[in-house]
């Protein structure tokens, strides 16, 4: 009975960053740095690498989270590892901390003094120079200083771009048309540099800003991964690998299988988080924020408006059946009342004519309280006298009752004659007095109602 073959899916599935390469190792291996760190918005790996020829490693680095450099030194044995340490020293020290690609490039700048100091001051030899690549990135960002060969790659989306331009005889070659990118790689002349730092007091760094956003791998090199490794490989190598210590120990990986000719240093920064969400948030805090210190304020000015027309507003109203005097307004606002009670009266608003109940209802405006005691006054007079007159009315009415009375005993006997008799001629002049004073009674109620109507 044969042996049950284990299937596809049991077999374990060894990652391997780019399928089909058989490059050399550069774990352990003498003299080799490594830097790796991250923070919150940045993840970064770099590797330096003396190479498979150079007796020494003129390369320097520095990975001081946002900024990031890369110097690759010039001049022999004991000069250009002391020119690029000096540049990398002085580049920490005065580039900015936020994405000023100004105050970068001048870092940059102050490098080349140094450089050229540390000549004259015997620290290195005449004629020592480096390269220098630096980058700050803050968010969705990144400011850029460039002197030189070393380089700096963008690989978005899958796509590496290449967003430096080499300072060198053969990059001029290639943009005059004469020969290819490919051709430069390998050219006699692609050591020639045509601005680096320590040769020129003049000399400026190209300084430029752009954008990235999360997910995006930044990839800074000296020139011994990018004349080794093109930059198709580059690309291919970058996006299978997928930490970004592993990027840069595979990219120079790649650069010592291919000759390993040169130093070879690599620093790979991945975007973890652009900032752009906590942005957009902190935008519609901060809208949030200003519509309410606009509510905020307005609520406030209507207050101070409503606070003036309280109290420079009065009016007469009913207060549970009784004619009061309020200062404000007869209304309110979320439940809460406009207006204050200031005094009540005895005054019964059933006792006014039913025009000026229902304008009491409303609320009566006058134009202060003079003017609300003046108006509650009137009508306590005109009530008065309209008592006054209802009694007067009543007591003529009840004389009027007697003497018609008197009247009727005695038309029987004065029947006879046809004349009236003294009591039916009082009785007739009294019933004409109590028509009168109703009917003034009346029009005096309605040029009140008038008055209060205004």
């Amino acid at each position: 009975m044969s042996e049950e073959q284990p299937t596809l899916e049991s077999q374990p599935v060894e990652a391997v960053n780019a399928p089909g390469r058989n490059e050399m190792p550069v774990d352990n291996r003498a003299g080799a740095d490594i830097a790796t760190g991250s923070t919150d918005n940045l993840s970064w790996g770099a590797r330096s690498d003396v190479g498979l020829v150079r007796g020494h490693n003129e390369d320097s680095f520095v990975v001081k989270a946002p900024l990031f450099a890369v110097c690759d030194g010039m001049g022999g044995h004991a000069a250009g590892e002391i020119a690029s340490g000096i540049a990398v020293q002085t580049i920490a020290e005065r580039a900015p901390e936020h994405t000023d690609e100004i105050a970068l490039g001048a870092a940059v700048e102050a490098a080349n003094t140094a450089v050229l100091e540390g000549v004259e001051s015997g620290k290195g030899k005449a004629g020592m120079g480096c390269t220098a690549t630096c980058a700050i990135i803050e968010n969705n960002r990144m400011a850029i200083a460039h002197v030189g060969d070393s380089r700096i790659y963008l690989l978005h989306a899958g796509t590496l771009v290449r967003i430096t331009r080499d300072h060198s005889y053969v990059e001029e070659l290639v943009d005059a048309g004469e020969i290819t990118a490919d051709e430069a790689r390998v050219h006699p002349s692609r050591s020639i540099i045509t601005r680096a730092l320590g040769s020129d007091p003049d000399m400026y760094a190209d300084h430029f800003t752009l954008d990235v956003s999360t997910g995006d791998r930044v990839i800074l090199c000296s020139d011994g991964l990018s004349s080794m490794v093109p930059d198709k490989d580059i690309e291919e190598l970058s996006v299978s690998s997928v930490t970004p210590q592993a990027a840069a120990d595979t990219l120079v990986s790649a650069a010592l299988t291919a000759g390993g000719h040169d130093n070879v240093t690599v620093i790979v920064v991945d975007v973890v988080e652009d900032g752009l969400a906590d942005l957009h948030r902190q935008q519609r805090l901060r809208g949030i924020r200003i519509w309410l210190t606009i509510a905020l304020v307005a609520v406030i000015a209507v207050g101070a408006v409503l606070g003036v027309l309280i109290r420079n507003s009065w009016y007469v109203g009913n207060n549970d059946g009784t004619v009061a005097i309020y200062r404000g307004v007869s209304d309110t606002i979320l439940g809460m009342p406009l207006n204050e009670l200031i005094e009540t009266t005895s005054v019964g608003v059933k006792d006014l004519p039913e025009t000026i109940q229902h304008q009491l209802d409303e609320g009566i405006s006058v134009s202060n309280e003079e003017e609300a005691r003046y108006t509650i006054d009137r009508y306590r007079d005109q009530i008065d006298a309209d008592k006054t007159r209802a009694a007067q009315t009543a007591q003529a009415a009840n004389s009027s009752q007697g003497a018609k009375q008197e009247g009727d005993a005695l038309e029987g006997a004065d029947s006879e004659t046809g004349d009236a008799t003294p009591e039916q001629a009082a009785g007739v002049g009294m019933q004409a007095q109590i028509d009168a004073e109703e009917e003034a009674a009346a029009q005096s109620l309605a040029g009140l109602t008038e008055e209060a109507g205004e």
